[in-house]
C-alpha cells in the first residue's frame, strides 16, 4: 500500500474476543481506546446485540442501547454498559446477553472523538450533539426530530455510510450507502432488499451536512446517526457484484480487512458480518459469520457466507445468494486493524 491516511488502524477500530465469567461490575479491556461506538454480541449461543455509545442516556446506572436485529425503541439500562473506560468497557450487572460464565463473546470499538460530544448548529435540527473524528472518518450524532431533516455530521467531507435509529419508537434502523444512492436505503434489522422513497436520504449528504428526509426524522424524538467516511488504508465503503462461482469475486479495499461486512441490495438476504479475529484463518469451516439482522449464534457449520481475507481485500467464497449470487450486487463496509494476537479468558483480546 503506497499511501494510507492512518499509519495505525488499531487506534480507531479494534475487535475484542472475551469469555463471561458471570460476574456483575466486571471490566472488558482490550479495545485500546476508550470506544465512542460499542458493538457487542454473543457467540455461542443466540442473544441480542448490543449497540451503544456515550450520548445515549444513563439509566439506573447503565446506558440505554439498541439490538441491531430488531427495530424496537431503546433498550432500558440499568443491566447493560455502565461506563466507557480508557481499554474497553464496564458492565453493571451479569446477563447473559453480555456475560454467562464461560460464554464466548465479541465486541467491535470505534473511537471518534474520545471526549463529550459538542453541539452542532449547521443544520435545521435542533439539539444536535456530535462526537467527531475527521482523521478517521467517524462520528456519532444524537439530535431531536421534528424541526427540520438536516444536521451537521463534523467530518469535514461527505459520509460514505450513515446508520439512523429513531430511539423511542420501533422504527427500523435505516441504512445509507454512497453505492444505493439518494432516495434509497437498506434496514439493518430487516433482510430486504433495497428500498426507494424520495423522502429517506433523498439529498446526498455534504461535507457539512447530511439529510435524514422527512421519512426518516418525521418525530419530536430523539434519534441516534452514525457516520462514515472512507479514508485510505482504514476503511472502504464500497460493492461488488457477484459470480455464483466457488472461487468468487476479489474485492480491493487497499489493506487488510479487520472487519466486513455485506448485504445484497436486490434480494431478501442477511447482512453477513466477518472479522479477522473470530476467524483467523482462511478456509476455516468452523467459524463464519453472524448476521447483524439476527440474534443468532455464530455460524459454525460448513463454510456458505464465507470470505478469505487478504492483505489488500477480501476474496468471495462459494456460492451464496448472501455473498455470491451470479449478476447480484452487494454493498459492503470494511475497516482495517493492526495484525492480531490471542489469549485466553477475560479479555481475550484481537489486538
Amino acid at each position: 500500500m503506497a499511501y494510507t491516511d492512518i499509519d495505525n488502524p488499531s487506534e480507531y477500530f479494534s475487535t475484542t474476543l472475551y469469555t463471561g465469567d458471570g460476574s456483575a461490575d466486571q471490566s472488558m479491556t482490550g479495545a485500546g481506546f476508550k470506544p465512542d461506538f460499542l458493538w457487542i454480541k454473543r457467540r455461542n449461543a443466540s442473544e441480542r446485540h448490543v449497540l451503544t455509545n456515550p450520548q445515549y442516556t444513563v439509566e439506573s446506572g447503565a446506558y440505554r442501547w439498541n439490538d441491531s436485529a430488531d427495530g424496537t425503541a431503546e433498550f432500558a439500562g440499568g443491566t447493560g454498559v455502565a461506563s466507557f473506560d480508557s481499554d474497553g468497557f464496564t458492565i453493571k450487572t451479569s446477563d447473559a446477553t453480555w456475560n454467562a460464565s464461560g460464554s464466548t463473546y465479541v465486541f467491535w470499538s470505534w473511537l471518534a472523538s474520545g471526549t463529550t460530544a459538542a453541539s452542532n448548529t449547521q443544520g435545521d435540527l435542533r439539539y444536535v450533539t456530535v462526537s467527531a473524528n475527521t482523521t478517521a472518518g467517524f462520528s456519532t450524532v444524537r439530535l431531536l426530530g421534528g424541526s427540520g431533516t438536516t444536521a451537521g455530521h463534523g467530518l469535514g467531507v461527505a459520509p460514505d455510510v450513515i446508520i439512523a435509529k429513531r430511539l423511542g419508537a420501533t422504527v427500523g434502523w435505516y441504512v445509507y450507502h454512497k453505492d444505493l444512492g439518494t432516495g434509497k436505503y437498506l434496514q439493518l434489522e430487516s433482510t430486504a432488499a433495497v428500498s426507494s422513497q424520495s423522502n429517506s436520504f433523498n439529498v446526498a449528504p455534504t461535507s457539512t451536512l447530511f439529510t435524514g428526509g422527512t421519512n426518516i426524522i418525521n418525530s419530536t424524538d430523539w434519534f441516534n446517526f452514525y457516520c462514515f467516511a472512507e479514508k485510505q488504508g482504514y476503511s472502504k465503503f464500497g460493492k461488488y457484484v457477484g459470480n455464483g462461482n466457488a472461487s468468487g469475486p476479489f474485492v480491493y479495499t487497499g489493506f487488510k480487512p479487520a472487519f466486513v461486512m455485506i448485504k445484497v441490495t436486490s434480494a431478501v438476504e442477511s447482512w453477513t458480518m466477518f472479522d479477522g479475529a473470530r476467524k483467523p484463518f482462511n478456509r476455516d469451516d468452523n467459524v463464519a459469520s453472524l448476521y447483524a439482522n439476527t440474534s443468532g449464534a455464530e455460524y459454525t457449520g460448513a463454510s456458505y457466507h464465507n470470505i478469505d481475507i487478504l492483505s489488500n481485500g477480501f476474496k468471495v467464497r462459494l456460492t451464496n445468494t448472501a455473498v455470491n449470487a451470479s449478476g447480484a450486487t452487494y454493498i459492503y463496509m470494511a475497516f482495517a486493524e493492526n495484525p492480531f494476537t490471542t489469549s485466553t479468558g477475560i479479555p481475550t483480546t484481537a489486538r
